[in-house]
C-alpha cells in the first residue's frame, strides 16, 4: 500500500477522491480479523471506528486546517501503541460509535500516512488553532 508523506499530497488525493477517512490501528490486515470494540462496554461495534477527512459544509476555513485538526484528534492512539499507525480508507457508513464517530464496513484501504505528514499536521494545528480551549475559556 502506498504511503502519503505530506499534507500537500494528502490534499491532492482528497481533491481527486472524496469520501476518505483516517483510522489509527495496526493496519487493514489486522482490522480484517477484528473490528472495533467499545472499550467501556466491551461491545463489538458494527464497523471500524474512523475519523472523516471530508470537509463539513459549515467549515469555511482552508482544507489544510481541517486535515490538520482531524489528523491530530486521534494521533495519540498511535503514540500509545507503536504498532498502530494512521491509514486512509473508504467504506460504507453503518452506524456511529460511542463518541459519535462514523463506523464503516466494506473497507477499501488506500494508503498509510507517514510520521512526517502527521508531524506536519501537528505543527500546522499548533500554529493555526487555539487548541485545548473550551467554551468556558
Amino acid at each position: 500500500m502506498r504511503e502519503i508523506t505530506s499534507l500537500d499530497e494528502l490534499e491532492r488525493l482528497l481533491t481527486e477522491s472524496p469520501g476518505v477517512h483516517v483510522r489509527f490501528s495496526e493496519g487493514p490486515d489486522a482490522d480484517r480479523d477484528r473490528g472495533s470494540i467499545d472499550t467501556e462496554s466491551g461491545l463489538e461495534l458494527p464497523g471500524l471506528s474512523v475519523n472523516p477527512l471530508e470537509l463539513e459544509q459549515w467549515w469555511t476555513r482552508p482544507r489544510r486546517d481541517w486535515l490538520a485538526r482531524q489528523l491530530c484528534q486521534y494521533r495519540h492512539l498511535s503514540e500509545k501503541n507503536p504498532k498502530r499507525r494512521a491509514w486512509l480508507l473508504r467504506g460504507n457508513t453503518v452506524g456511529r460509535g460511542p463518541d459519535n464517530e462514523p463506523l464503516v464496513a466494506d473497507v477499501d484501504p488506500i494508503a498509510y500516512l507517514s510520521e512526517s505528514v502527521l508531524d506536519e499536521a501537528e505543527q500546522h494545528y499548533r500554529e493555526h488553532f487555539d487548541a485545548g480551549r473550551g467554551p468556558e475559556d
